[in-house]
């Protein structure tokens, strides 16, 4: 099943800010698709330990000829082919132009180095994927040995 008469995708990303004004327009800051998680110690681990990071996941959709109430999906998948818990929210369209601006705080805990991706379903039907690459950083400093 696809939506060809919508709703439709206006913007599907991930930033550090969003920023809505009193008439309801919106500014995305720095919208990020990699980041590099650093660890510098004597110990720094060889594979990459889990951290978090506190983004925002941005959807904004236009209605088209959509009307009514919608469950939207959002659905982390892992380097490793795996998929993590889903987020699961109630969107309502209007129609024609009308949209729908979706803010989440995305504070997500990568627990592996590698390409994720955040799978966008709107009733189970695949509307789009926002990419996000993870890369680690090891810098191994001083000395592990004490003296």
């Amino acid at each position: 099943m696809a939506y060809e008469d919508g709703p439709y995708i206006q913007m599907a990303c991930i930033c550090e800010q969003v920023i809505e004004d009193k008439t309801g327009c919106i500014s995305v800051i720095r919208v990020i698709d990699t980041v590099t998680h650093t660890v510098a110690r004597p110990d720094a681990p060889e594979v990459m330990p889990p951290f978090m990071h506190n983004s925002k996941l941005v959807l904004m959709f236009k209605a088209g000829m959509a009307r009514g109430r919608s469950t939207l999906k959002i659905v982390p998948e892992l380097p490793s082919g795996e998929t993590g818990d889903p987020v699961i929210l109630t969107t309502y369209f209007e129609g024609d132009e009308r949209g729908q601006n979706i803010f989440i705080n995305l504070n997500y805990t990568f627990t592996l180095e590698g390409l994720y991706w955040f799978r966008i379903l709107l009733d189970d039907v695949k509307i789009t994927a926002i990419p996000f690459r993870v890369k680690y950083n090891r810098i191994v400093t001083g000395s592990t040995s004490q003296q």
